[in-house]
C-alpha cells in the first residue's frame, strides 16, 4: 500500500512573509511533502484582513525551501489569462527545480468576481472558460506554435519557451459533471470535497487516472489537559466550519486513525488546514506523531 502524502494548507493571510516562511520551513522539516496556498482578491469572510497575492507568495516560499512542493487550493481561473498563467507556472517550475504544482478551479466565491468587476459569475461560463484554459496550457507547454479558437480565447501563432522541466502536475477539485470531465481529461490529482466523500465509490470511475486527494480542517490536540481549551478556540475562530466531517478534532492516535481509514480506501494525499494557523509546534508534533507512523509503518 502506497504511503499517503501530507500537505499543509496555509492561507496567506493574518501573517507576514517571515511567519509564512517559518511555517513552510517547519513543515518541510516535519515530514510534510507540500504546502498549498489560496487564491482570492480578498479573504473570504475576512475581507478587512491583510492577504498576499497567490503566485508571489508561492514564489517566495519556493525560494525559501528545498524539497517542499508548493501549490494552491486553488487558483481562480478568471483572475489570469491562460497565456500569463502558463508562463508563470513554467517560470516557477524552472526556478524551483520542478516543485510547483498547478491547482486550478473555476472560482469558489463568485461574489468577489462581481465586487472587483472581473469576468462572469455564471457557473456555466466559468467552467467553460476553465476548459479552454486547461487546453491552452497543455498546448503552450509543448513549446510548439499554437493556434486556438475558443469561445473565450483566441491564439494565433502563439508560442512559449522554455517548456516545463517535466509535466507540471495539475490539481482540479469538485464533483459536478463538467468538473469531473475536466478532471478525467487533464488532472493529475482530483481533490474531492468533503461533502462528496460518501459518494467516492460512485464518483471515482469518472475521474480517469487522476490520483485522489482530500482536504480536512484539523484541531490537533497535543496536550490532553488542554483539549477543551483548544477545541473551544477552534470553534470560536472557525464557527460553522467546525461542524460535522469538515473538522477533525483529536490527538495523534485519533487523527491518525482517521487518515489511515481514508488511506485504506484510496486517498493518496491529505491537505491539512490547522485551526491554530499551523503553529510551528503543531506542525512539528503532527509530523512526528501522525505523519511518521503513517508514512513509515
Amino acid at each position: 500500500m502506497t504511503s499517503p502524502e501530507f500537505h499543509v494548507f496555509l492561507p496567506q493571510m493574518r501573517m507576514d512573509f517571515d511567519a509564512l516562511v517559518t511555517r513552510a520551513v517547519t513543515a518541510e522539516a516535519s515530514g510534510f511533502t507540500g504546502l498549498a496556498l489560496m487564491d482570492h482578491l480578498a479573504p473570504p469572510m475576512a475581507e478587512s484582513h491583510d492577504m498576499w497575492e497567490a503566485m508571489i507568495a508561492a514564489s517566495w516560499l519556493l525560494a525559501h525551501t528545498d524539497r517542499l512542493t508548493v501549490s494552491h487550493l486553488v487558483l481562480c481561473d478568471s483572475l489570469r489569462h491562460p497565456a500569463v498563467l502558463a508562463r508563470q507556472a513554467v517560470s516557477l517550475d524552472h526556478a524551483s527545480g520542478g516543485r510547483f504544482e498547478l491547482g486550478i478551479g473555476w472560482g469558489s466565491v463568485p461574489t468577489e468576481l462581481e465586487t472587483f468587476g472581473i469576468g462572469s459569475t455564471d457557473a456555466k461560463v466559468r467552467v467553460s472558460r476553465l476548459k479552454e484554459t486547461l487546453e491552452i496550457l497543455a498546448a503552450l507547454w509543448t513549446g510548439e506554435t499554437v493556434d486556438y479558437e475558443g469561445s473565450h480565447f483566441t491564439l494565433k501563432g502563439a508560442q512559449q519557451r522554455p517548456v516545463p522541466t517535466s509535466r507540471i502536475p495539475l490539481i482540479v477539485g469538485g464533483i459536478g459533471k463538467r468538473t469531473l470531465e475536466l478532471v478525467a481529461a487533464h488532472a493529475d490529482w482530483w481533490n474531492l470535497p468533503i461533502y462528496g466523500l460518501d459518494r467516492l465509490e460512485e464518483l471515482r470511475p469518472k475521474t480517469g487516472n487522476a490520483r485522489l486527494s482530500v482536504q480536512f480542517m484539523v484541531t490537533y490536540i497535543d496536550d490532553e489537559s488542554r483539549r477543551d481549551e483548544i477545541t473551544a478556540l477552534a470553534t470560536r475562530r472557525f464557527g460553522h466550519m467546525t461542524q460535522g466531517e469538515q473538522l477533525i478534532i483529536g490527538n495523534a492516535e485519533e487523527v491518525g486513525a482517521h487518515f489511515a481509514a481514508l488511506r485504506d480506501v484510496g486517498v493518496e494525499r491529505f491537505y491539512v488546514w490547522f485551526t491554530d494557523f499551523a503553529a510551528p509546534d503543531t506542525l512539528a508534533g503532527f509530523g512526528r506523531d501522525v505523519i511518521a507512523p503513517l508514512t513509515n509503518p
